[in-house]
């Protein structure tokens, strides 16, 4: 029931108000309030934050741990919101504390489900940390994966913890409808109820794993058969930083956008804000956001094609709010197009959201190779094209919802392994980086640095310049060899000038006297000789005219 629903059913009613910002619920209490209780979690094992308000966490090995030095039967007292877990599968609801009880000291338990006791144990702290260090209440789910673990979590709230023991996972999928299982909600779950019959999870295990990678494809099928028997693969990442930044606004029934003025003044506003937080992800967390992402809903009034999709488009993301509400716009632009098709038809827009993506860590030190990936430097940091948007399937990003009102009885959801998960069998940042650090040294070793490695990508006019040595070290061997060089460039300075005019749009020049000695100071140790060499002997040589180029340090091709 909305506010204003109730309100008429109930005058008298106090109605908390979400803080509004941008004519937008403002979240950023929330996104605090998130944090400082993943900052309780994380201290008692690998911590994934799914959600503003949803997080995952690995108690494997604390649970390892308490189960070899102080297992629940050699505890005196177990704690008392332990005791008041929910243990699914287990009978006799007049004194359940007793039964829970009884439950975590048996002795004919299997070790998954002392596993699961120790586990519960742990939670329950964890819980009482976070009501006394930040007043907010949690649910948990526990259990031997993310998957088993978030359906549990969601069962007996608020402020309560549920457990699922291996012996009664069947059961709990067996009655489990299809569309309440995550990943199922949408198309896959619509084909499974209409062309299998399939209208619980345990509905699957009537089908053999063949026939679900015939009907569904081989990756589908078995994820599929596995779920079906309450199997996942899931591990939990360590991430306590969200993987996205995104904020979103809709416009239900007659608040409908309806021109391209109102959609530019609501994609400004929301830009704003991404912008915001991307740059405070940044400054706290030195981290960059690399991807632009639009999503929207949107209708036609004709109703020619009811059922297709506005879709999704993204593109590189530029810092900075002007920049990224152009972009936004362009993004819109390109997306209404292809909505639209040949037919030029009224619309309206029932939702707008961005996000940026892909964000990663920035490095350690900074190098002005950076700039010379590919790219020439004019165009490094250049404007967002039409080349540069992308189609992008829908997805779904951190405050990037249908709903941005958010819901105050999501909780956390935390899951314990059935055995350890070595660190060695997920991938991780950490390796990811010696990957990186690998290669780049395997390319250090292959020869002689030279700074023009860091050219090869460019726009300039190298490729009239066959004969150029093939490092600065060489071409400065000897006096007469330099003069010889430097004097046969200089005789090819005209036309690479020339050239160099030309192609101004797609090449670059610089006078060595603006040369900025911090700059060469960032560039790697061999490089830094190179140039140094390179700039005192043109002081020395006094043969260069002042604004010369760098096309002066290349040999011509008279035929090119």
């Amino acid at each position: 029931m909305r506010g204003a629903e109730a309100e008429m059913v109930c005058p008298n009613i106090q109605l908390v108000q979400v803080p509004v910002a941008r004519g937008k619920a403002d979240l950023n209490a929330y996104r605090s309030a998130g944090s400082e209780v993943v900052s309780i979690l994380s201290t008692k094992g690998r911590c994934e934050r799914a959600s503003i308000d949803e997080v995952y966490l690995d108690l494997t090995d604390a649970a390892e741990s308490m189960l070899l030095e102080t297992p629940p039967a050699a505890l005196e007292d177990i704690d008392e919101e332990a005791l008041k877990s929910h243990v699914l599968g287990l009978s006799g609801d007049e004194d359940r504390e007793k039964n829970v009880q009884r439950w975590f000291i048996r002795s004919d338990a299997i070790h998954q489900d002392r596993l699961l006791a120790c586990g519960a144990i742990i939670v329950a702290h964890l819980r009482g940390e976070v009501l006394k260090e930040t007043e907010f209440t949690c649910s948990a789910g526990i259990a031997h994966n993310k998957m088993l673990a978030k359906l549990a979590s969601g069962m007996h709230k608020p402020a309560q913890q549920t457990i699922v023991p291996s012996s009664a996972v069947k059961d709990l999928l067996a009655s489990l409808p299809v569309k309440k299982m995550k990943q199922l909600g949408g198309k896959l779950g619509s084909s499974l109820q209409n062309d299998l019959g399939v209208n619980n999870v345990g509905d699957l295990l009537k089908f053999s794993e063949e026939k679900l990678q015939e009907r569904y494809g081989f990756n589908t099928g078995t994820w599929l058969w596995n779920i079906a028997r309450g199997i996942s693969g899931d591990e939990v990442k360590g991430r306590v930083l969200p993987k996205s930044h995104g904020c979103g606004k809709t416009f239900p029934g007659p608040r409908a956008l309806k021109t391209a003025a109102a959609v530019e003044s609501w994609l400004n506003q929301l830009c704003e804000e991404l912008s915001e937080r991307i740059q405070l992800d940044m400054d706290q967390n030195k981290r960059v956001a690399h991807t632009l992402t639009l999503h929207a809903r949107a209708f036609k009034t004709s109703d020619v094609e009811p059922h297709k999709k506005f879709p999704s488009k993204s593109c590189p993301l530029r810092y900075g709010i002007n920049k990224i509400q152009e972009d936004a716009k362009k993004l819109f632009d390109t997306g209404l197009r292809e909505f639209l098709g040949s037919h030029s038809n009224a619309w309206r827009v029932t939702s707008l959201a961005i996000s940026a993506g892909k964000i990663l860590d920035t490095p350690r030190t900074s190098s002005i190779s950076r700039f010379f990936q590919g790219k020439s430097l004019s165009s490094a940091i250049s404007d967002a094209s039409n080349d540069d948007i992308q189609d992008d399937a829908p997805s779904f990003s951190i405050g990037c919802k249908e709903n941005i009102v958010p819901e105050s009885d999501k909780d956390e959801e935390v899951f314990v392994h059935g055995k350890s998960v070595k660190e060695d069998d997920a991938p991780s940042k950490d390796r990811k980086i010696d990957v990186l650090c690998t290669q780049s040294r395997k390319q250090k070793d292959k020869g002689n640095g030279s700074i023009l490695k860091f050219f090869s990508g460019t726009n300039t006019s190298t490729k009239h310049a066959s004969n150029a040595p093939s490092s600065w070290s060489e071409s400065l061997k000897g006096q007469d060899q330099r003069d010889h060089q430097e004097e046969s460039l200089v005789d090819g300075h005209s036309r690479l000038g020339k050239i160099s005019n030309q192609q101004r749009d797609s090449s670059w020049n610089f006078n060595a006297e603006d040369i900025d000695p911090s700059v060469i100071d960032e560039l790697p140790e061999e490089i830094q000789r190179e140039v140094r060499g390179w700039i005192c002997s043109s002081k020395r040589a006094k043969t260069t005219k002042r604004g010369s180029s760098i096309f002066h340090y290349f040999t011509t091709d008279d035929n090119a």
